[in-house]
């Protein structure tokens, strides 16, 4: 961390059991991993990472044809091969092939979960979970309003119990700023990179403080709007040395200002229970006007204004869609 200041709640889980063996199969993406990973961690089961690259016909074939089969799937010393795991998440395209080819040889042993829409039939898979926003719905089917993450109430509140010296120093209200970029379907412009500068000047003259970190999409011209637009205010900004501060920032801001092009770092803003606004770059599409639209009635999102007269804080039960998948998950399965 650089220190820049001069310049649906469920219901508690029993831990899961200390034996069950789980698989978690992901092409490797970052996001996908921590949806993943969140699942498992809720549900307190030991889990083994299985990442998949098929290549070539089987790759283009992904979600609908099979695994290769030159993965001599089931198979001694395969990656994919007994004992089967009594519980099996996937999240991905190019998972699909190989939660299927699980179901077949592992039949009711193993419990199977995939997250996100997989494009194929409901027999996919026992369990299939996927946002509110998305249109997809059946018996086995549930949902969310955000995607599921790794920061459950116990992890915040681990992380709360102590503050690092450079965010202590921070005057209060301090706001978590959290940046995305570019993606398929929002563009920042020069125009959108200062309406959000403006928008952070003005809760700097209310008297907030900053934490400022971007993420692998953000654009330079994004970053230097933001650190421009704070440094006569007390601020921090992660300049990519060193660990990424992210997981302080989320823990001890008073609020949070989170950019719309990403639904997991708006979903894991949602998991504070403290205020968070979010900036609408140029763009959009009606499936993430879905997503937002649903974050701002739970109460948990306002729009960011163009300028802010008044900081004035408002609250609502903290959003923990891991915990939600995982009880549901809990009253299906029976390890």
């Amino acid at each position: 961390m650089q220190n820049q200041t001069t310049s649906l709640t469920p219901t508690a889980l029993n831990p899961g059991p200390p034996h069950a063996r789980a698989w978690i199969i992901t092409d490797g993406k970052t996001g996908m991993d921590v949806q993943a990973r969140g699942v498992a961690d809720a549900l307190g089961v030991p889990y083994e990472m299985k990442q998949v690259t098929p290549r070539g016909v089987w790759g283009m074939a992904a979600p609908w044809g099979p695994v290769a089969p030159s993965e001599r799937f089931g198979q001694p010393h395969a990656q994919f091969s007994p004992p089967w795991p009594r519980l099996a998440i996937a999240t991905g395209r190019a998972s699909i092939p190989y939660i299927r080819a699980l179901r077949r040889h592992a039949g009711r042993s193993t419990y199977t979960v995939v997250l996100q829409d997989p494009k194929t039939p409901a027999g996919t898979a026992d369990l299939i979970w996927v946002p509110a926003h998305d249109n997809r719905r059946g018996i086995n089917v549930i949902t969310t309003l955000t995607a599921p993450h790794s920061f459950t109430p116990s992890r915040l509140a681990q992380l709360r119990a102590s503050v690092p010296p450079p965010i202590a120093a921070l005057r209060s209200p301090r706001i978590a700023v959290i940046l995305g970029g570019n993606n398929g379907v929002y563009t920042f412009s020069k125009a959108d990179d200062g309406r959000f500068a403006s928008a952070l000047h003005a809760l700097g003259q209310q008297g907030a403080s900053f934490m400022i970190t971007p993420s692998r999409r953000t654009h330079e011209g994004l970053i230097r709007a933001a650190t421009a637009a704070t440094v006569p205010f007390p601020h921090i900004v992660w300049d990519g040395s060193g660990e990424n501060p992210y997981s302080q920032f989320l823990a001890h801001a008073d609020a949070l200002i989170v950019t719309a092009d990403s639904v997991n770092m708006c979903g894991e803003a949602c998991a504070t229970g403290k205020p968070v606004f979010v900036f609408t770059p140029s763009g959009g599409s009606a499936k993430f006007a879905r997503f937002h639209d649903g974050l701002c009635a739970s109460g948990a999102t306002r729009p960011l204004p163009a300028t802010i007269t008044a900081f004035e804080p408002w609250s609502y039960p903290p959003i923990d869609s891991a915990g939600t998948i995982a009880a549901e998950i809990r009253a299906r399965w029976r390890p």
